[in-house]
């Protein structure tokens, strides 16, 4: 019986002193690692999300970087802890990762892209941008793309990939934006007259800003008319506003002070077949968009 209890004895004095404490060696560890990177992630979280200069697409980004790198060192050394040799985990770990990489190169071009762009900022969730063929206003900024939704509310995924190599224009960067009107106006009209009119509708509109002040100039010559350029600017947000309450505005004052937008016009007149003196003349007129003279007349 001596020996039994004796043999159980050195039983757990060998555990205890072998295998017994690497196992309590490495839950301890495991357990602090846990309670670190819950630490760490809550400290990473407060000071990115309450960062001005970053948005939240950039913090949840460095918030997920800083998880996985202290994840995969908490199972670094909970496998060394255990006696295993890591070289050869991490040569595994190395060797997938490549074939990763090489299956996924497009997709990881995404994510380097989705990296650059969240940093650099080119654009942000609201803003009004023109990228490629697609117009419209940014709604989300992920990691592999970006998504659009236009003015049709057709929400379009563009890959982040195709951001970084095709023109984009961001129309939301200024607070200001330029509103530009072309006008045709008959060469017989005042041309004094016809610039003091076009300004007034400028400077009254409501949206319309006083500096930079509005503007309007004689832009070309053309085969029908002259053309004015009108030229005001206002707030970013009243854009489309502005544009499209002027084209009303200043033909409304061009035609009360007796200017009228010229076009072109054809007159055919088809004359009385010879051979059939009952058929009356007919008169046909085309409006082809030019000028108010008629031109062109043919008989």
């Amino acid at each position: 019986m001596n020996d039994f209890l004796q043999a159980i004895k050195n039983f757990f004095a060998s555990f205890a002193t072998n295998a017994g404490l690497t196992i309590v060696r490495t839950i301890a560890f495991l357990v602090l690692g846990l309670v670190i990177i819950k630490i760490v992630q809550s400290i990473t979280r407060s000071v990115t999300l309450k960062s001005s200069r970053l948005d939240n697409s950039a913090a949840s980004f460095i918030i997920s970087i800083v998880t996985v790198v202290l994840y995969v060192a908490l199972a670094i050394v909970v496998v060394s802890s255990l006696g295993i040799s890591t070289a050869g985990i991490i040569a595994a770990f190395s060797a997938v990762a490549l074939a990763i990489a090489l299956a996924l190169k497009d997709s990881l071009g995404s994510l380097a892209n989705g990296v650059i762009i969240i940093f650099t900022k080119p654009f942000k969730k609201g803003d009004y941008v023109q990228i490629g063929d697609h117009d419209g206003l940014v709604q989300d900024i992920r990691l592999f793309n970006t998504k659009i939704l236009t003015y049709d509310n057709e929400e379009v995924i563009i890959p982040n990939s195709d951001i970084l190599t095709s023109e984009m224009t961001n129309y939301s960067t200024m607070p200001l934006r330029r509103v530009v009107i072309n006008i045709p106006i008959p060469y017989d009209a005042d041309v004094a007259q016809t610039k003091a009119i076009i300004l007034n509708s400028l400077s009254t509109y409501r949206h319309a800003v006083t500096q930079p002040a509005p503007a309007v100039v004689l832009t070309a010559y053309g085969d029908s008319a002259l053309t004015f350029s009108a030229r005001v600017w206002t707030p970013n947000e009243f854009y489309w506003d502005t544009l499209n309450d002027l084209y009303e505005i200043i033909l409304i004052d061009l035609h009360n002070n007796g200017i009228d937008i010229p076009f072109n016009r054809l007159d055919v007149a088809l004359l009385p077949n010879t051979d059939a003196p009952s058929v009356r003349k007919k008169s046909v007129s085309l409006h082809i968009g030019g000028k108010n003279n008629e031109e062109g007349k043919r008989s």
